[in-house]
């Protein structure tokens, strides 16, 4: 006859591995979603991203509202090209590429967070100057040519309304309004052409003392040039203080995916779709040469 206790002959409560089962399963549920969100970081931050643009500074080419794809590696990588800020300002730049005259890019101002969107116009060791509008690269004008006014579609995204925009509002006889905004034709050295829009030649920016483009940067400008912070103005006015060195350049914009006219409701699904303006996805943000 056995002097052990009963109790402790009992076997196990069946609970204890379901218990373990569920706890590698949750373990195992947050590391897929770990590696997934650091697959995601990792593509938005060195392969490609998208990028909202959310001012008039690029028109016409780009216009508030759209969506593009930004490109991370045509320039090499730096502090700037991890997503989010993640990593502080910090000099140099891995596999470095100077861009081409022409590119818009995204760029963050020094000592600043935000994202900026702006066309190359100057590389390192250029002069530029700018009088009445007019720029004036290596000693040279741009060739800039009055081109046919742009007519776009005025809607809440470009409700064509404020200072610059007073005589552009415009009714057609159906009913239906336009922005209409006189557009120059520039054409860089090498040939790229692209519009811009010059209301008029006294605003601020339209007259710019001839400066040198340090080594390791590069002059950039709004197409919408009477309304663009960018190189031609100060940090403390909101512009980027000059030319911006290259490792706080971004990445490359290369096409619309979509564009929203400002309407989109997000608990009704469907303004998602009423809201897409027609005719700009798919458009390429390279300047064409001429």
């Amino acid at each position: 006859m056995s002097d052990r206790d009963p109790a402790l002959a009992q076997p196990a409560p069946a609970v204890a591995p379901a218990t373990a089962s569920r706890g590698n399963a949750l373990w195992n549920e947050i590391k897929g979603f770990f590696w997934l969100a650091l697959a995601v970081l990792g593509f938005h931050s060195f392969i490609a991203k998208p990028f909202y643009i959310p001012s008039e500074s690029m028109m016409p080419v780009l216009l508030k509202g759209d969506r593009l794809v930004v490109s991370k590696f045509p320039y090499g990588w730096s502090w700037v090209s991890v997503s989010f800020h993640l990593l502080p300002e910090r000099p140099g730049r891995i596999l470095p590429q100077t861009p081409e005259r022409g590119d818009i890019v995204i760029l963050t101002p020094p000592g600043r967070q935000e994202d900026y969107i702006k066309r190359v116009i100057g590389l390192p060791g250029d002069t530029i100057a700018v009088s009445r509008g007019e720029v004036i690269l290596n000693g040279r004008p741009l060739r800039r040519v009055a081109a046919a006014p742009a007519m776009i579609p005025v809607d809440a995204n470009v409700p064509c309304e404020g200072p610059g925009f007073e005589d552009a509002f415009v009714r057609q006889a159906d009913g239906s309004a336009f922005c209409r905004l006189p557009v120059f034709r520039e054409t860089l050295p090498g040939g790229r052409a692209y519009d811009t829009i010059d209301i008029t030649d006294d605003s601020p920016g339209d007259f710019r003392p001839e400066i040198r483009v340090p080594a390791g940067h590069v002059f950039v400008m709004g197409d919408n040039r009477d309304n663009s912070a960018d190189s031609r103005f100060p940090i403390e006015g909101g512009g980027l203080g000059g030319p911006v060195p290259l490792e706080n350049v971004g990445g490359r914009a290369e096409l619309i995916t979509f564009s929203l006219d400002g309407t989109t409701a997000l608990f009704n699904p469907v303004s998602w779709f009423t809201s897409l303006r027609g005719g700009r996805a798919g458009k390429s943000l390279h300047p064409v040469r001429e």
